[in-house]
């Protein structure tokens, strides 16, 4: 049985499976390539026929399917909390099963038949999936009217608890008993009535992520897990150069490797191509073991045509930025408030200052991957993704097929932090697999990885502040010289070139009458990508550190001027992420809360300096506080809290883990991260190179406050990220009166020391 909603272009489906479950979901309405007997049982682990968001069990089990990529940010548990909160049972009744990525067909509301399935909007499930609330009220809906048949009552008088029906006098009926009249039931001809947040049981509680045990015993499967006895593995040795090609290559003693059976040229894509494809030259190794593909790679013979990028370097690039900046050429304007000149003129005091960042990578837990399987009238590809809908529409494009053809089997995904948002691991998989004719599991080492990612931009942000004769910030100049984030990236198509770096909204727009915002784009060959807070994780640390150098320079509190700033509590105006409003009173309450746990302003003879900043990132309002200390050589963390006001949450454990996790990879970048250019090639290799924050470094205390909140949700990770580095850099002040504005921390540290 079906019915449709209209302004959705979504069917919800009503079926009974075999043995008697009850199954509900939805199929979109422009889906005309999905038949009516279409897979819609979820049979066991059979993920292939993983279809409808629900079917209930014959002993009252229930299973929900998870629609969402789950790359470490909890969507895998999340998501189907709203269904069973909506479904009325008990969460210890349910388990989950990850949904497969489902193509419904151009024209419908989005092409993902499951409602929207990629992982880069974590943090507003609840605001984004309604239709997963409504699935799992639409199926109380029914069981709730065939009890109601059932006992000859009226259904407003009944109500259900823990996966049963109850009625006035204390009879129940189970789901599972109702389960076959209850897919004999007309479905509503109108939207059910959602729960009313004052009786949710399940959305709000702390609740344990659904795969735990699968992860802490090594049976979860990730893309890197995907198997099939007929597939060759394949490694490929890229081209070091942007824009680079292959030369010449000898494979005579790669394909003497035991086990080597296919050698396959991958040829460069077209010179300053979008980044929706491959992104590189290179020479692919397959065989029947990673093992035996690494070794033949290790003997591969091959010399490269650098291209035009050959003589790129970090060094000559933030020195581009540098000499922009002081000339001026190639301005931006983002945002003119009021007259700065103006403000410069009737200033008492003008204090200025620079911050670099260099390039940084992504580092994911799982390097990318992916299993592909090609056969003339069909593809299919297994991998870890957190853009599943562009890996099938790079699968069509390459292969001819329709994308309905295309079956794509999501995994636990191990870590993203914005790389799987970009699929080149998906193009090289099909390319190659095209070549050789056979199924190919694509595995990349971290050395491909770090080497091959689209990196965090690199540039010089150039503040300065005018103050009046009471020290009150007058104006404000940002000036950034940057490589711009959309160079070659489809998200970022049309945008202007300091999107990703740069907000117009941002701090501290509408707070002081005077402010300047401008971008200068400095050309680069290196790639640039996704990175964990945007454009915020690139600008904090240089407005933050900013407002700690303000106040230190006249002798203010730095919480206290951060306060000034905010005002009065009030909406302004936010046409960038996470708007549409910036809330100067939440900040001002997180902010406020950090700095009482923190202990700020209590006088210290220890030694240990104390830091703080807060920033509003995609919605997010987080403060964050650092107590640190140097020991000789050694910079101590003793403390490291974290305020968070994210609004309404979904799974409270989950938010905290979040939270917690991205204010240490925040100290992490911060401490020792940098991805090095030198003679047009990226210099780190492995996490040698790359230093991760170990449990040497970690803070010695972590604590987390979460504030309760309403409001519409945002990404916690996000959010958490960016503020770290900031509150480190100026705890570091504190605590030695050195002031760094270079990144990483660390090495700048120990050479002013």
């Amino acid at each position: 049985m079906s019915t449709v909603d209209r302004a959705r272009r979504r069917f919800l489906t009503i079926a009974l499976g075999a043995g008697g479950a009850l199954l509900v979901g939805f199929r979109e309405a422009a889906a005309a390539q999905f038949p009516e007997d279409f897979p819609t049982e979820l049979l066991g682990d059979d993920l292939t026929a993983l279809g409808p968001f629900i079917r209930i069990e014959r002993d009252n089990r229930v299973v929900i399917g998870a629609p969402g990529c789950e790359v470490g940010q909890g969507v895998m548990t999340s998501l189907p909390m709203l269904i069973a909160e909506e479904l009325g049972v008990d969460w210890r009744q349910v388990r989950v099963l990850q949904l497969p990525y489902g193509y419904a067909g151009d024209g419908a509301a989005g092409s993902d038949r499951y409602g929207p399935q990629g992982g880069d909007r974590p943090g507003r499930v609840d605001e984004d999936r309604e239709d997963l609330r409504r699935a799992g009220a639409t199926a109380r809906a029914l069981l709730v009217a065939a009890a109601a048949q059932e006992w000859q009552l009226d259904a407003a008088a009944l109500r259900t608890e823990a996966g049963q029906v109850v009625a006035p006098d204390g009879r129940r009926l189970t789901y599972a008993a109702l389960a076959r009249s209850a897919a004999a039931q007309p479905a509503p001809a109108e939207p059910v009535p959602l729960k009313d947040p004052a009786r949710y049981t399940i959305i709000g509680r702390p609740t344990r992520i659904a795969d735990a045990r699968e992860l802490v015993t090594g049976r979860a499967r990730f893309g890197s897990d995907a198997y099939r006895a007929d597939a060759l593995i394949a490694v490929v040795l890229r081209c070091p150069y942007r824009d680079g090609s292959l030369d010449g290559h000898d494979d005579a003693e790669a394909r003497k490797v035991p086990g080597v059976r296919e050698i396959v040229v991958l040829e460069p894509p077209p010179a300053g191509a979008p980044w929706d494809g491959h992104q590189a030259a290179g020479v692919a190794v397959l065989a029947d073991t990673t093992w035996a593909a690494l070794q033949g790679r290790a003997r591969l013979g091959v010399t490269w045509k650098p291209g035009p990028w050959q003589e790129e370097s970090s060094t000559a690039l933030m020195a581009a930025a540098h000499a922009a900046l002081d000339s001026g050429e190639g301005t931006l304007e983002l945002r003119r408030d009021g007259d700065l000149e103006r403000a410069r003129r009737q200033a008492l005091r003008l204090i200025e200052a620079r911050y670099e960042m260099p390039f940084l990578a992504h580092a994911v837990d799982e390097p990318p991957g992916a299993l592909v399987e090609l056969k003339q009238d069909r593809a299919l590809l297994i991998a870890s993704l957190e853009n599943p809908d562009e890996a099938s529409a790079i699968v069509s494009r390459l292969t001819g097929l329709p994308r309905s053809a295309v079956e794509i089997r999501l995994t636990r995904a191990g870590g993203s932090y914005g790389r799987r948002l970009r699929n080149d691991f998906v193009a090289e998989a099909v390319l190659i697999a095209k070549a050789a004719g056979k199924p190919v599991k694509l595995v990349w080492t971290r050395e491909d990885d770090l080497r091959h990612d689209g990196y965090r931009p690199l540039g010089v942000h150039q503040l300065a502040a005018t103050l009046d004769r009471r020290a009150r910030i007058t104006g404000w100049s940002h000036r950034c010289a940057a490589t711009p984030r959309n160079d070659g990236d489809p998200r970022l198509a049309g945008q202007p070139a300091w999107a990703g770096c740069l907000e117009a909204d941002g701090f501290p727009a509408g707070l002081i009458e005077h402010v300047e915002k401008t971008f200068q784009p400095i050309a680069a060959g290196v790639r640039r990508g996704d990175f964990p807070g945007g454009a915020h994780s690139f600008s904090a640390f240089a407005e933050q550190c900013f407002v700690d150098e303000i106040a230190v320079a006249t002798r203010q509190d730095a919480v206290k001027l951060r306060l000034g700033l905010l005002g009065e509590p009030r909406a302004l105006p936010y046409g960038g992420a996470g708007g549409p409003v910036f809330d100067t009173g939440r900040m001002a309450h997180v902010l406020q809360t950090c700095a009482t746990r923190l202990g700020w302003g209590v006088r210290r003879s220890d030694g240990r300096g104390l830091g703080i900043a807060c920033h509003f990132t995609d919605g997010g309002y987080v403060a964050e506080g650092m107590d640190v200390s140097v020991e000789g050589d050694q910079l101590v963390i003793h403390r490291a809290i974290c305020v968070a006001d994210i609004g309404r949450m979904v799974n409270p454990l989950n938010t905290e883990s979040q939270l917690s996790a991205a204010m240490l990879d925040g100290i992490s970048c911060a401490l020792d991260q940098v991805v090095t250019i030198r003679d047009g090639q990226v210099q780190e290799r492995d996490f040698g190179d790359y230093r991760l924050l170990d449990g040497t470094q970690a803070p010695r205390q972590v604590e987390i406050v979460i504030v309760p909140s309403d409001a519409a949700p945002a990404p916690a990770y996000d959010a958490a990220i960016t503020p770290a580095a900031p509150a480190l850099a100026n705890a570091i002040h504190a605590a030695t009166t050195v002031r760094i504005r270079r990144l990483p921390l660390r090495p700048e540290l120990m050479r002013m020391l």
